[in-house]
């Protein structure tokens, strides 16, 4: 499983970006995706999660009201709004597959099969 991520850049306090994370070849509609972070010095991150229908969703409490994630399966495509960016969201960001399963998506990190290449976000105060 080939995954693209892309959108990252250099934005101020208050600012949006949207990060895209896409796959050539065959179809991500059977897997749960999630968007993960990685500050320099710190663990990564699980940020946020959707189910492999879009049906479900999952946001950690730091992104939760600013973050929203989103898929297209007919396109191949995974999106994630970030909204009100604040410094602490400057990271490397990246999106994962995890099987398409009823488990909470808070146990998704668990299952994670693939990663995308990482997209630098940067936010400046």
């Amino acid at each position: 499983v080939q995954l693209q991520a892309s959108g990252g850049g250099l934005v101020q306090a208050g600012g949006s970006l949207t990060l895209f994370c896409e796959r050539s070849g065959r179809t991500l509609s059977v897997y749960d995706m999630g968007w993960f972070r990685q500050a320099p010095g710190k663990e990564r991150e699980f940020v946020t999660g959707i189910s492999w229908n879009g049906g479900r969703t999952y946001y950690a409490d730091s992104v939760k009201g600013r973050f929203t994630i989103s898929r297209d399966n007919a396109k191949n495509t995974v999106n994630l709004q970030m909204n009100s960016l604040k410094p602490g969201d400057t990271a490397v960001y990246y999106c994962a597959a995890a099987p398409g399963s009823p488990q909470a998506l808070d146990m998704l990190p668990r299952r994670v099969q693939y990663w995308g290449q990482g997209t630098q976000v940067t936010v400046s105060s």
